[in-house]
């Protein structure tokens, strides 16, 4: 029995990383796609356009491509950020004019971004 769960250790291992590649490109879609929602006047039509048009598109190649790789993953979501960082950029600079980190006035942070975790929160029960 312990043979077996070495023998496919290494196989659980590139499944997980291939989930997690998924979900990372599924997640910065859907982000992306809220952002855009939410730009208002910050982007202009065509550019809301442009990307809502290359996120739709990942969901098509996602829906199409349930058994793609970690790789494949991994390029279609550099892709993607290739057409969308340059419109979320356009957005960041219209927000509040922030130079310091932070979300620059984006609800919800940058797409993409990862929340601080600062540990659990401990509370003490009478």
């Amino acid at each position: 029995m312990l043979s077996e769960a070495e023998r496919y250790k290494e196989e659980d291992e590139k499944q997980r990383q291939r989930v997690s590649a998924r979900n990372q490109l599924e997640a910065y879609v859907f982000s992306v796609k809220q952002a855009l929602d939410e730009a208002g006047e910050k982007l202009s039509q065509q550019d809301k356009d442009t990307g809502r048009n290359a996120c739709d598109e990942a969901l098509r190649w996602l829906d199409n491509n349930t058994l793609a790789d970690q790789e494949e993953y991994e390029h279609k979501l550099k892709e993607l950020q290739k057409v969308c960082s340059p419109l979320m950029s356009k957005m960041h600079g219209a927000g509040n004019n922030t130079t310091s980190g932070g979300n620059g006035g984006m609800p919800g942070g940058y797409p993409g971004g990862y929340q601080r975790n600062n540990g659990p929160t401990i509370e003490e029960v009478d």
